[in-house]
């Protein structure tokens, strides 16, 4: 025969057990939502205070959040009672399929802390990279935004960028500028060094420390191969071509007033 009372005693017995276990588990969680977010935001003032890269400084702290509330959720999970080695294989499981799936963009955030870590180029630097050239404007997590001298916006992604040659032509503070010049056997080489000297001197953007370098590269029975170097400031917003083309078109003009004909 059905037996309401007894049945009635066991949901009260249920109800005062699971509903303490419930009323801790809030609780718990209560608290646990604020220390997490009282941890994080001190993890950020650590960041800012060590000088961290202010584009990872988010994300680490975005991370630090997930990592912690996984662990309360599963801390609350357990406390309530349910089975918490099945959530665990659920969550391994779907971690494993989310980290197959993203891939290549796990790939690009790990070059992403990597060049914001080793810091190869910065914001404002003139590099070469995957046969691109231009200044960087933006270092992102998963990609870093130059800008080509055409006006070209290009996203390099942080995977391959961080395993390619990168080329910096702003971290050191002078560049040499290269220019060859074949001339006529004929033409005495102390009058082409000469008028090479009096151009290269008279260009202000020319440094005279290192000093600038013409020399014979090869010689021919017709032609005379020479090079120039000359060392310029490789300061931002100065156009180290606009120097080689301004030294080339008063070399041209300078052996044209001299009749040294070029090759």
């Amino acid at each position: 025969m059905f037996d309401l009372d007894r049945l009635v005693l066991s949901i009260q017995d249920f109800a005062v057990l699971y509903g303490i276990k419930l009323l801790i588990a809030i609780f718990i969680l209560i608290v646990g939502l604020w220390i997490i977010g009282r941890v994080t935001n001190f993890a950020y003032r650590v960041m800012k205070q060590r000088n961290v890269d202010p584009s990872l400084r988010p994300f680490l702290r975005n991370v630090l959040r997930i990592a912690l509330l996984v662990l309360l959720f599963m801390v609350v999970v357990a406390q309530v009672g349910l089975e918490i080695t099945s959530f665990v294989a659920v969550l391994g499981s779907a971690g494993l399929a989310v980290g197959l799936a993203l891939q290549g963009s796990l790939s690009n955030f790990a070059g992403g802390v990597l060049l914001l870590t080793v810091k190869p180029f910065k914001v404002g630097d003139f590099i070469e990279a995957q046969g691109q050239k231009g200044r960087v404007c933006i270092i992102n997590i998963f990609n870093t935004v130059i800008i080509t001298e055409d006006n070209k916006t290009v996203f390099l992604p942080n995977g391959p960028l961080a395993s390619a040659v990168i080329v910096n032509y702003d971290v050191e503070k002078n560049r040499r500028l290269e220019i060859q010049l074949v001339v006529d056997a004929s033409v005495p080489l102390s009058k082409v060094k000469a008028v090479l000297h009096q151009v290269i001197d008279a260009e202000p953007l020319v440094l005279q420390e290192p000093a600038p370098t013409i020399g014979v590269e090869k010689l021919s029975a017709q032609t005379v191969t020479l090079f120039v170097h000359a060392w310029v400031l490789g300061e931002r917003g100065r156009s180290r071509s606009n120097v080689f083309d301004s030294l080339t078109e008063q070399i041209k003009d300078a052996f044209e007033k001299e009749e040294i004909p070029l090759k």
